[in-house]
């Protein structure tokens, strides 16, 4: 873990040396059909507690293909896309006008399935008691604006609020910067780099000045099956759009808020695929974006794009 979000972190050996041992960058030579062979795809690592429930119940059931994900960054993984390295993506954005016009100049063209939604999720150490924010007040938190728990709660005792991400490429870092600051930098002065999901939580558990930054995906506890609450070992922040926030007015990453609108930071995910052959990877998209998949997206805790999903309000009796 390094301790500015901008410092460097050299993978590109690793990644070039994975990459050569794994895939085919001529498409005449791959071996793989729609039902069979074995190929690589890219993710944002945010993804892959769902992309790895998805490759089990895929494999499970095309028991002669084999789908292995190399979990990474946002930027990295479209890039290998962009240079044919991979032929499948999962992201949280799609492809931007100029990169499809790089595809089609090479003869090559990508077909886009959003597959879900989920939440930015902000996450503090279990002892901080201060859990609702502000829309306003995260955006000035991320610009630099303040660096204090006090500037946001007075009289806090908490000192210096520490940022965490996963990566600095990552799509959280994107979506901080694209859907948050309106396509400014991140400023706040005590920025921390982790390289995984899991390391962001395990720093929050850690530091009580922190706040962590994540897909809302990582924060389901696998005992409870109805996906309606998180894990006990961190405090999840509740997020207003009113001017202050309260927790009549404030809305934590569930599902139900995606779809009403409640939660205010909700991004796509995109499984991006450029496959000539319209082989396995384009198969092993459509399977996430088909029931089986969107079954599988919705009991991770997150919002699957397709599905007649309604809510209801139920009224319990008490005698």
């Amino acid at each position: 873990m390094t301790k500015k979000l901008f410092s460097n972190i050299f993978v590109g050996l690793i990644t070039l040396g994975f990459f050569s041992a794994c895939t085919e960058k001529n498409p005449s030579n791959r071996t793989d059909t729609y039902s069979s062979g074995k190929i690589v795809f890219a993710a944002d690592e945010s993804f892959s507690t769902i992309l790895n429930e998805e490759k089990a119940v895929f494999e499970s059931k095309f028991r002669e293909a084999e789908v292995e994900p190399f979990y990474t960054n946002e930027l990295d993984a479209i890039n290998l896309l962009m240079k044919d390295s991979v032929h499948l993506v999962v992201a949280a954005r799609d492809l931007t006008q100029k990169e499809k016009k790089n595809l089609v100049s090479r003869n090559l063209k990508a077909v886009t399935f959003p597959i879900g939604y989920d939440g930015l999720a902000f996450i503090v150490n279990k002892e901080n008691t201060d859990t609702c924010i502000t829309v306003r007040d995260v955006k000035r938190i991320l610009s630099g604006e303040v660096k204090n728990w006090s500037d946001v709660y007075p009289g806090s005792k908490r000192g210096k609020i520490e940022v965490i991400f996963d990566n600095k490429q990552s799509s959280a870092v994107h979506f901080c910067v694209d859907s948050i600051l309106g396509g400014k930098p991140i400023n706040s002065e005590n920025i921390v780099a982790g390289k995984t999901s899991k390391e962001v939580i395990d720093y929050v558990e850690a530091t009580p000045g922190a706040i962590g930054i994540i897909g809302s995906n990582w924060l389901y506890d696998g005992r409870d099956t109805t996906n309606i609450t998180f894990k006990k070992n961190i405090n999840v922040m509740a997020v207003s759009k009113m001017e202050t926030a309260t927790p009549m007015n404030s809305w934590k990453p569930y599902q139900a808020y995606f779809l009403d609108g409640r939660y205010p930071f909700v991004r796509t995910i995109y499984a991006l695929v450029c496959d000539p052959l319209r082989a396995l990877p384009m198969h092993f998209a459509q399977f996430i974006s088909d029931p089986t998949g969107q079954l599988i997206i919705l009991k991770s805790g997150l919002l699957p794009y397709r599905g007649d999903i309604q809510i209801r309000s139920i009224k319990v009796n008490k005698e």
